[in-house]
């Protein structure tokens, strides 16, 4: 990231917007207009909300319905991204406006407007542009995303999981039932790319939060029914479960490999106090058979104000009791200047959790 640039200034400034501007040059578009307009607000917008407004701008600059305003888009489309790569091409954020002044124009036009964001998407992923079209038009939107499977860009293959989450970061929610898109996913799970896979398992971790088991028994058909590399899908495992993992789902651990009824010993060590700014070491030591696996997280039980408790797991290790045993240490710091977490004097209790158990527990003082 550039240094004293935020991320929202990084992804939109009036370079991006003069580049966007100069796309449409040719067809009658008021390029200077549509640059002044757009910068007025500009700099006084979040991230999302600039989205938002240059595709109101590019409304304005070209109005009409979709039909009317399609062509004008196709042609001022650049060359799609590197059809050679497999993994993390997200795109430029410039183009998403585009994808938004294509809902915005074409809610009651579903078919252009899928043909519009199936080329859309492979210059920028069109995630939340297609949930407002799923809302609307659901059997039509899932049909085409059938044929999306097959698909030649994996960009497009992509946006019928990535678009049907059913918990999208930033994106609309949608009214599909939790099972409505597996099928997609049945499909999609055995892609060769990574780009893919991963929003299949993303997808099946949005439904782990309501529907645990139904993730559980989709992974454990995939894997008889051998269509993805076992490795890839091992790796999908993991990431789809991850929620799971955290939370100690134990159907979760067993389908991971790791037994939450090993007998195990578990010793933790914590000081008796420590204080805002500085570190806390946690140490922690597993006794055992040989070679059991182990996954091992701690979770800080945090003083919040008024009195309330914050629970917070964290990653410690993953592995193996090599000759019977394991110690494990970590300094985990305590941030006085976190912007998004305020740390409250007081005690603070901390548990050991092994294979989704938790197994030891202790407590320090954390002071000013």
């Amino acid at each position: 990231m550039a240094q004293g640039f935020s991320l929202k200034d990084q992804l939109f400034n009036a370079d991006k917007v003069a580049y966007l501007a100069g796309l449409f040059d040719g067809s009658g578009f008021d390029t200077p207009g549509f640059q002044a307009r757009v910068m007025a607000r500009l700099p006084e917008l979040e991230l999302k909300a600039r989205i938002d407004w240059i595709a109101a701008c590019l409304a304005e600059a070209v109005p009409g319905e979709l039909p009317e305003v399609a062509p004008v888009i196709l042609r001022a489309l650049p060359p799609p991204l590197d059809p050679t790569l497999s993994d993390d091409d997200f795109g430029d954020f410039i183009f998403a406006p585009l994808g938004e002044w294509v809902a915005a124009v074409g809610i009651e036009h579903p078919d252009l407007a899928l043909d519009v964001l199936a080329e859309l998407t492979q210059r920028f992923s069109m995630e939340w542009a297609i949930r407002p079209f799923l809302n609307r038009w659901p059997d039509q939107v899932l049909a085409r995303m059938e044929l999306w499977c097959d698909h030649d860009s994996y960009h497009v293959r992509r946006l019928t999981s990535e678009g049907t989450r059913p918990r999208l970061p930033w994106g609309l929610g949608v009214s599909l039932d939790l099972e409505a898109a597996l099928p997609l996913l049945d499909r999609l799970h055995g892609d060769p790319t990574r780009y893919v896979t991963r929003s299949v398992a993303n997808h099946l971790n949005d439904i782990s939060k309501k529907a645990p088991d139904l993730v559980l028994t989709r992974l454990a058909d995939w894997r008889k029914a051998g269509r993805q590399r076992p490795e890839e899908l091992s790796w999908m495992t993991g990431h789809a479960l991850r929620g799971l993992v955290k939370a100690g789902h134990p159907g979760a651990m067993a389908a991971l490999g790791y037994d939450p009824d090993a007998a195990l010993d578990v010793a933790l060590n914590l000081p008796g106090e420590a204080r805002i700014g500085d570190a806390v070491e946690i140490g922690v030591t597993l006794s055992g058979a040989l070679d059991v696996p182990v996954l091992v997280d701690y979770i800080v039980h945090f003083q919040r104000p008024g009195g309330k408790i914050s629970a917070k797991v964290h990653k410690l290790k993953q592995g193996r009791l090599s000759g019977g045993r394991l110690h494990l240490s970590k300094l985990h710091k305590l941030k006085g200047d976190a912007s998004t977490f305020t740390l409250v004097p007081g005690p603070h209790r901390v548990e050991v959790q092994v294979n989704g158990r938790v197994r030891a527990a202790g407590s320090f003082a954390l002071l000013e």
